[in-house]
């Protein structure tokens, strides 16, 4: 059984927690639909981290800040994840996740050209060994202002869209990466972006609305994190 810890970064607004849960019940949700012998712990990135040893691999969520904040837990968890990698751990990066294994790692992370994504976002996909079963393009709900703008060196690109070209990456069999949210339902995406609308503003709002009627692929995506968390180590 494998044992996958997740590092909180955030919490989701307590307006919508009672409704739609914190981000490790939504993760342990869609996770458990593709595999349900998963075991799962949670932990506040923010205030403390566990035992490196204690789980088999790490999975990053979310955040409404910046990799680049000056906030002292941010240099903690980037040690956290360095130890890790170095006990043969693995590690999904998910939005903020994504960010941070491409800042701290030697690529780049910056403010997004075409500002806020939201709504559902369409990726192309290019298909790796380690999945089990491939599609050419995958819908996720997004959420963010900042993007990956140069890959670590190393990765290895697997999705890009338009808006966003660097959607998720993997570094050798160790990381994983993904922009999009595949642990969002279409309902709190609708939820949270009627919360954030004036921050928004009213052309992206109704974009992102109208965008909600797609057919999303979360299953499929975290059915790949799980192959890439269950491939062998490269030697």
């Amino acid at each position: 059984m494998m044992h996958i810890g997740m590092l909180s970064t955030d919490c989701v607004r307590e307006e919508l927690r009672h409704q739609y849960g914190d981000y490790p019940d939504m993760f342990e949700a869609v996770f458990k639909r593709v595999d349900a012998n998963l075991k799962f712990s949670a932990f506040d990135a923010q205030c403390a981290l566990p035992d490196v040893d204690v789980c088999d691999a790490y999975l990053i969520t979310g955040s409404r800040h910046s990799v680049y904040d000056d906030l002292p837990w941010i240099p903690r968890l980037v040690e956290f994840v360095t130890q890790a990698l170095a006990r043969d751990k693995k590690i999904v990066g998910v939005c903020f996740g994504h960010q941070l294994m491409a800042h701290y790692f030697g690529g780049r992370v910056g403010p997004a050209g075409g500002g806020w994504a939201v709504g559902v976002h369409t990726s192309r996909v290019e298909k790796k060994p380690w999945m089990r079963a491939s599609q050419p393009a995958v819908a996720l709900l997004s959420s963010h202002k900042d993007q990956v703008q140069a890959l670590p060196g190393g990765a290895s690109l697997y999705a890009s869209n338009a808006f966003c070209p660097i959607a998720g990456f993997t570094m050798g069999s160790r990381v994983i990466t993904v922009q999009g949210h595949p642990e969002f339902s279409t309902a709190y995406a609708s939820a949270l972006m009627t919360l954030r609308r004036e921050v928004l503003g009213e052309t992206v709002y109704q974009a992102g609305m109208a965008s909600l009627d797609a057919e999303l692929d979360s299953l499929v995506v975290v059915g790949w994190l799980v192959d890439f968390l269950y491939q062998e180590p490269a030697a």
